[in-house]
């Protein structure tokens, strides 16, 4: 059997024989009877998604937050299909090739001149974190300096993997591998004013601070209070830990600047890039560093030193040549200008449509990002949140929640039209929830 032959029942019975999802309960999924089953997504186009049954939806969590400029996009699909004429892959360890030299360009010319010129290639967002901790700890005994603690704040998400998971502060994602022997030393604070009344001793034992700017993605989407970034960055610089600034979710425009840290001025010393690096269209991630980072790392020549990380498919080509393009979309199509006006449509939509709403506890946004917090229902019920969006979708709306907060993160292009659409959606869905 082919697979356009294959019905979406017939998809639905070989995945749930044999596939096991992420962030599922998997009884749940398994229960072919459980209603509405799950689309089987086979086309999208712009900010839609397509099932196998032909129903269109629209993307509201742009595909767990990667996908920036909507799906085959022409400019993206031709960069990638250009480069897989050329060679699909080839290793970076000892070898390089020109779409990856040519992107750490780019990337490094998207900050203040000379401020993070050294691009580390990985996979995905808990790469790029991962990368980062073993730099701060390669940077700090380079220098003679012990340090072994790490700060990071409370609610916070960086990833999935042991070292990114160890930094988690949500104990639903990350209590399993904070109950056991975490593979570094964390100091978990519940923000700025926790940071501040660390012991003397403590804080000289910390290498680095972690922080999604701006906002919290898996938390909730929770906003941090202005100004934290500013008061962050002088309390690193005053007691000589490193600031990793893990933008996998709030880099590329989804604050209405290309980088959250640029709202507050700040530049870090680490940055973690992955999702929508590359439009949305494959794996890659990077992590920038200070040249002061990578040369202490790399030592005097004749000590021949190297950083121990890396993963087989480093700087894969079609990855850098996707990534290379969405950044070109960017420059020639006006992408953040054109965001703009959209941001303020969605706030009002907001306002007026989702906040006045009985069910509603919060609405919280930064820049094209939103989650909507509702009450809580019924303790022996699923959260009510997870009811609007089955509701919603069966509106057109594909959103995901976080416990009792509903997350909209539509794509950049997505029309104003359409985002009053997915508010209606989400409207219709809570007052039914």
């Amino acid at each position: 059997m082919t697979r356009t032959e294959l019905t979406s029942a017939e998809v639905l019975a070989l995945d749930r024989a044999h596939c096991w999802h992420p962030f599922t309960p998997l009884r749940e999924w398994e229960d072919a009877a459980f209603s509405p089953a799950p689309p089987v997504i086979v086309s999208g186009e712009g900010a839609v998604l397509r099932d196998a049954d032909g129903r269109e939806y629209l993307d509201g969590n742009s595909s767990i937050w990667t996908n920036l400029h909507g799906h085959r996009h022409p400019r993206i699909n031709a960069a990638v299909r250009a480069q897989l004429d050329r060679v699909a892959h080839s290793s970076f360890l000892g070898a390089t090739h020109p779409e990856a030299a040519l992107l750490a360009a780019e990337l490094a010319a998207l900050w203040p001149l000379g401020a993070l010129p050294r691009v580390f290639f990985s996979d995905d967002g808990s790469t790029a974190i991962e990368a980062a901790l073993r730099m701060v700890r390669c940077f700090h005994l380079a220098r003679g300096d012990d340090r072994r603690a790490v700060a990071a704040f409370d609610h916070a998400y960086h990833g999935d993997t042991l070292g990114a998971a160890a930094l988690g502060g949500i104990a639903l994602f990350h209590g399993i591998v904070r109950a056991g022997a975490p593979p570094l030393e964390v100091e978990h604070v519940a923000g700025m004013a926790a940071l501040e009344a660390l012991p003397p001793e403590r804080a000289r034992s910390i290498g680095a601070v972690v922080i999604e700017p701006l906002v919290q993605g898996a938390a909730g989407m929770r906003l941090w209070p202005l100004g934290t970034l500013r008061h962050l960055r002088a309390w690193c610089d005053r007691h000589g830990a490193l600031l990793i600034a893990d933008e996998v979710l709030t880099g590329f425009g989804r604050t209405g600047t290309m980088f959250a840290c640029e709202q507050e001025g700040i530049v870090p010393d680490l940055l973690c890039l992955a999702k929508g690096l590359t439009g949305g269209w494959m794996p890659l991630a990077a992590t920038l560093a200070t040249a002061q980072i990578y040369e202490t790392i790399a030592g005097p020549a004749a000590e021949r030193r190297a950083f121990y990380y890396g993963h087989s498919y480093t700087a894969n080509p079609l990855g850098c040549a996707a990534a290379r393009a969405n950044l070109a979309v960017f420059r020639e199509e006006g992408t953040l200008e054109l965001l703009q006006p959209k941001i303020a449509r969605l706030r009002s939509l907001l306002a007026d449509e989702i906040a006045p709403l009985p069910a509603v506890r919060e609405v919280r946004q930064c820049g094209f990002i939103a989650g909507i917090e509702l009450r809580p229902g019924p303790t022996d019920r699923p959260p009510r949140a997870r009811a609007a969006c089955l509701a919603a979708r069966e509106r057109g709306l594909l959103t995901r929640n976080i416990g009792e907060t509903i997350t909209l993160l539509p794509p950049l292009c997505v029309e104003e039209g359409q985002l009053a659409r997915a508010v209606e959606a989400l409207r219709q869905g809570i007052r039914g929830a």
